[in-house]
């Protein structure tokens, strides 16, 4: 059997099942990896073994005593889908018993009471924590820095931020130290990290899984989804979430999609507010996925996506009214990063009348845009305008890597922000239409798989398509 790393998290979901390994010794394996690379990658803030641990002898208990009853090895007949598999949570989801720092040094990070909706869907499936991952300050960001902890870094060069916000999660599902991981999206938060540590990462439709990650989110723009190696290890983790009996999407992810009208298109919300240009990077991938495509038999052809002007502000004023109301001292302010504490006083100088308007004007923004979207079965865009990026580029701070936080943290925010806007400029509006978007990993600067960094494209579906996304996947990546 090859080392459990190096297995899916399909595999070995199967693997426990009949019972060919115990969980406490896959646990152990995944903690094993965790101490020795998360050192330098900065995925997990918080690592709970010993509870791991002891939840990983109590599903081997759980199985001797089926397995005692009669119940067949070869059968996962009365487990739970997940049954001893690891994963681990991003620091915004609450975990009972752990720390939710919400990656902010101005909270007090107190255990959580109790599993939040996300943590009770994947543990009461048999799923064992293994501790939360790095974020971005209230997961605001495209990039996963902060002041409580080292940023998560690129597995595949130190240097490189994994994205954000879900960055822990997917730096930690590339680099081994879990089989696949949740996170959440409310403007791209699955899909950039995806795309920046060659993962496929799926963000569900609005209303599949409810099991976003903010108490205040006016335009339902957050929901959770998949961050894996492999389109069936998504399809496992989507059936869970979407509380599938059956395992629906696992059981269709192999099928051959049917042949379809894929529109092309490089038009993008922010364009009007932060005029951008992609790099040949994000060019190249998105030719190879043109090439894989056509290849597959499907017809891609361009779409002209027509976008209101406005939307730039009326996203910017949704996304972070939530700020507003956060309960944080005010002697504790000045602890806030400079955008968390810009934005959140920006919030609080709005009239409730002001977010209204905006999340009105973002429905019928969404209505346009899913009716230009309905002339073809997908739409595909680049995943990101950029390849992944340095390490402290987003907000001006110097990177030290024994050092961080760096003194130098800051910079202008505003400039933060069209930063974060171009290099991501084709996934929140998936959000506002509460559409779901996959991002498949497609292409590597260096030339082949493994080399150089990776960069994804983004394939964007109607309504109830995340099974058809699932099987383009598997038809592009596996």
């Amino acid at each position: 059997m090859a080392e459990f790393h190096h297995l899916t998290a399909l595999e070995l979901r199967n693997v426990l099942a009949t019972g060919e390994a115990s969980s406490t010794d896959v646990v152990t394996h995944f903690l094993d990896r965790i101490e020795t690379r998360n050192r330098d990658l900065g995925a997990f803030v918080t690592v709970t073994a010993d509870q791991a641990l002891a939840e990983a002898r109590k599903a081997d208990a759980i199985f001797a005593k089926r397995s005692g009853a009669g119940v067949s090895r070869k059968s996962a007949a009365g487990l739970p889908p997940l049954h001893g598999v690891p994963v681990a949570f991003k620091d915004l989801t609450d975990v009972a018993g752990v720390p939710t720092t919400h990656g902010s040094a101005a909270l007090d990070h107190k255990p959580a009471p109790e599993d939040g909706a996300l943590a009770t869907l994947l543990r009461s499936a048999g799923a064992i924590s293994l501790g939360k991952t790095q974020v971005p300050e209230f997961g605001l960001t495209a990039y996963s820095e902060n002041r409580i902890a080292s940023p998560s870094r690129n597995p595949y060069a130190l240097s490189r931020s994994s994205g954000g916000s879900s960055g822990g999660s997917a730096a930690a599902v590339a680099a081994g130290m879990v089989p696949f991981a949740p996170g959440s999206d409310g403007g791209g938060s699955i899909r950039i990290p995806a795309s920046a540590c060659g993962l496929i990462g799926l963000k569900p439709g609005r209303g599949l899984v409810p099991t976003g990650e903010s108490a205040s989110d006016p335009a339902r723009l957050i929901v959770a989804g998949p961050l894996a190696h492999t389109a069936a290890d998504a399809a496992l983790m989507l059936d869970v979430l979407a509380g599938n009996s059956d395992a629906g999407y696992l059981a269709a992810v192999g099928a051959e999609p049917p042949r379809l009208r894929i529109g092309l298109s490089l038009d993008s919300p922010w364009s009007s507010e932060f005029p951008f240009k992609p790099e040949q990077e994000a060019l190249d991938a998105l030719n190879q996925g043109i090439k894989v495509l056509t290849d597959a038999g499907h017809d891609v052809l361009d779409a002209e996506v027509r976008y209101d002007n406005r939307y730039a502000s009326a996203f910017t004023t949704a996304w972070t009214a939530g700020l507003a109301a956060a309960r944080i001292a005010p002697r504790r302010e000045a602890l806030l990063t400079p955008l968390t504490r810009t934005f959140r006083r920006r919030a609080q100088q709005r009239s409730t009348a002001k977010v209204s308007e905006a999340v009105g004007f973002l429905r019928q923004f969404a209505r346009d845009t899913i009716t230009q979207y309905g002339q073809f079965d997908l739409i595909l865009t680049p995943t990101l305008a950029q390849p992944p990026r340095p390490i402290g580029w987003f907000t001006g701070a110097h990177d030290t890597t024994n050092g961080w936080p760096a003194p130098d943290w800051g910079g202008d925010v505003d400039d933060d922000y069209r930063k974060q806007c171009e290099f991501a400029p084709w996934s929140s509006m998936v959000n506002v239409c509460g559409l779901p978007a996959i991002s498949v990993p497609i292409y590597w600067t260096g030339g082949s798989e493994g080399e150089g960094l990776p960069m994804g494209i983004q394939l964007i579906g109607g309504m109830g398509s995340e099974e058809l996304l699932l099987q383009v996947a598997a038809q592009l990546y596996g």
